[in-house]
């Protein structure tokens, strides 16, 4: 009889997809295993009509995964990177970070426009408080409306409504086959991607060593590098979706750059730094620039941040 893995994954389209795309690449390199799917339901997708900062920080789309992975319900659990929360729930690692899809935001907008291109006084709609954040720095004059729901369900609401454009990930339009629609990938310099946007990471238990040396075979050095350097720079932070922080890692050469930003709601108030270093040490790399962002004032920037939403949601954060 085989061996047999269960994968744990939410019940999301995008979720699903990235769970198949982990399921083919783990028999293609281990055709004599079984791998299955187990979907299991989250907070995050039960409560699709309430903006996330609103409802919860990290965990929302990885809790009941996780609880499920630690009862041994399941071998290994798929996440989009940017889910996870910075550090993992005793009993749990992260056994693999697959390589990166294109971690950039992007613009969809029914004429087609660019951001600058848009109207003045335009209506964008984001239910990310980091896009706000600089959507609104770059373009004061825009309106910001939340927006909730999957892919799709998001690109269906922004149809059937009057807003004139909508943010969401490259990454997940891409991998759904949903590219056509976008109008622009929003450079880096106009908007820094969400820590771990673009990467799926494989999440496992920590004395689990046979899962460990199955999903081992996924991960990718260079992704992984960039992760732990993103991850940290949260961490140091105690950032999460409640908070407008966004960061990217890449690897030139053989140096480590790392780019973070901190803004306040409203895109009037944006820190945005750069550093580089050893990628041997990324997680290091992380907090140096994380500090260097909390010495400009970003850690009262965002207390301050955590109270508006407090208010605005009456919900204790």
């Amino acid at each position: 009889m085989s061996e047999k893995f269960v994968i744990g994954s939410r019940e999301s389209d995008l979720a699903l997809c990235q769970a198949n795309d982990i399921r083919a690449s783990l028999e293609n390199l281990f055709p004599n295993t079984q791998f299955e799917i187990k979907i299991i339901r989250t907070t995050g997708d039960k409560l699709l009509d309430t903006a996330l900062s609103k409802i919860g920080d990290k965990g929302l789309f990885t809790r009941e995964i996780e609880a499920e992975l630690l009862k041994g319900s399941v071998d290994m659990a798929v996440h989009s990177l940017k889910d996870l929360q910075t550090a993992q729930p005793d009993g749990l690692t992260i056994g693999a970070v697959c390589k990166r899809e294109t971690p950039n935001d992007v613009l969809i907008s029914k004429s087609g426009a660019t951001i600058d291109d848009l109207p003045q006084g335009a209506v964008v709609a984001t239910g990310s408080l980091r896009r706000r954040s600089q959507l609104l720095h770059y373009r004061p004059d825009l309106r910001v409306e939340d927006i909730r729901g999957n892919v799709p369900t998001r690109l269906r609401k922004f149809g059937e409504s009057e807003l004139d454009g909508i943010i969401l990930a490259f990454a997940g339009l891409n991998r759904l086959g949903l590219g056509s629609h976008i109008s622009q990938v929003l450079p880096f310099k106009i908007m820094l991607p969400a820590v771990g946007q673009g990467a799926i990471a494989v999440e496992i238990r920590y004395d689990d060593k046979r899962t460990s040396e199955v999903v081992r075979k996924l991960d990718d050095r260079t992704t992984h590098s960039c992760a732990k350097a993103e991850r940290a720079f949260l961490r140091r932070l105690e950032g999460g979706c409640q908070v407008p922080v966004g960061a990217l890692a890449k690897l030139e050469g053989r140096t480590l750059v790392l780019e973070g930003m901190v803004g306040s709601l409203d895109g009037t108030v944006l820190f945005r730094e750069k550093i580089d270093g050893e990628p041997d040490n990324a997680e290091g790399i992380g907090t140096r620039l994380a500090d260097k962002l909390i010495e400009m004032g970003a850690r009262e920037l965002l207390a301050n941040t955590r109270e508006e939403v407090a208010a605005s949601s009456k919900v204790t954060i």
